[in-house]
């Protein structure tokens, strides 16, 4: 316990220190867990309330101000929207991350707020609810990362149509409890995808598999989860650029069909592969694969619901001696 002289001093030492070390503190004082609504208990905004000198540092701080939810559909959207702005002016052109939600089925009055900044969002998380109307993504331009979640199966078209179209500046794409399937992933534009590095995404049915590796030539990692049927086709697909290859299902544990995933692709720069919850593991088929694609492997997980051998993982040791081979049963899903 500090006495009253103490608590002075420490107060005076702080009073003192140079703005750069108070810059410094201050981006160590914003919330770790995502874009978090305007708040005056919060900072950055708790900041400016201290006193005037810690005020000025912080308006004049443009990262501090780079991260923000924004909702619309109930409250007052005045009082809402001047704060909001008040708070997106003070990033100064500074690449954005921002959460929008939406509880009506209108987003015309965050796209107005928004287009004076539009070309600064770099990251954007949407939540789509019931009655939601669609969001045209290919409106921002400098977006890299798109993040969507839904509330249920009632906002799916909206979704699809917000993202049949993405810009060419986008990377990584995330998909949450939409279930993809091929007649919806149909509509989608041969170029929509092709600038996507990372798909995670929930897919209805492993037959979406091709159709996205054809959609997004130059993705280097997918995460699928769903429900997995087999693929009933004759056609191949040779993906030059995927390294990274994330599945997991919902089959039972006694299921001992061929999945024919395996069978449809060739990936000659596969570098990882981990599986979840898909049964019975298509060995064979997947020493073909790896024998027809000539792929560096260099990580093979396999969680809770894969059947496999232990005749089968030293297969897999003798075909790469230095791979990294983990059996763990505690693995049983994937949460993005």
């Amino acid at each position: 316990m500090l006495s009253n002289n103490s608590q002075k001093k420490f107060s005076s030492s702080i009073w003192r220190l140079p703005t750069e070390i108070l810059a410094q503190i201050f981006l160590y004082c914003l919330p770790e867990n995502g874009n978090l609504a305007p708040a005056p208990y919060l900072s950055p905004m708790l900041l400016t309330t201290v006193c005037r000198r810690w005020r000025e540092i912080a308006v004049d701080m443009p990262n501090l101000w780079r991260r923000l939810r924004l909702e619309v559909g109930h409250g007052d959207w005045q009082q809402r929207a001047f704060c909001y702005d008040s708070y997106l002016k003070r990033s100064r052109g500074r690449q954005l991350s921002l959460t929008l939600e939406c509880y009506n089925n209108d987003w015309t009055e965050l796209r107005s707020l928004l287009q004076p900044y539009v070309d600064q969002i770099s990251s954007l998380s949407l939540w789509f609810y019931s009655g939601a109307g669609s969001l045209a993504t290919a409106d921002f331009h400098g977006l890299e990362e798109l993040v969507i979640y839904t509330d249920g199966p009632d906002p799916v078209l909206a979704v699809t149509h917000s993202i049949a179209q993405l810009p060419p500046s986008m990377r990584s794409l995330k998909l949450m409890n939409l279930w993809l399937n091929l007649r919806l992933s149909s509509d989608f534009s041969p170029l929509a995808w092709a600038s996507l590095t990372n798909l995670e995404i929930v897919v209805d049915g492993l037959d979406s598999f091709p159709r996205l590796l054809r959609l997004c030539p130059n993705l280097s990692s997918l995460t699928m989860i769903g429900i997995f049927t087999a693929i009933e086709t004759s056609e191949t697909l040779v993906h030059a650029n995927l390294q990274s290859l994330r599945i997991s299902g919902h089959l039972h544990l006694d299921w001992a069909g061929n999945l024919g995933l395996f069978n449809s692709v060739t990936l000659p720069n596969l570098r990882a592969v981990e599986v979840r919850n898909i049964g019975q593991w298509p060995h064979e088929e997947f020493k073909a694969f790896l024998t027809r694609s000539q792929c560096p492997l260099e990580s093979l997980i396999f969680g809770g619901g894969v059947m496999t051998t232990d005749r089968q993982l030293a297969e897999y040791v003798t075909l790469f001696p230095s791979l990294k081979l983990v059996t763990d049963p505690m693995r049983s899903t994937f949460y993005f």
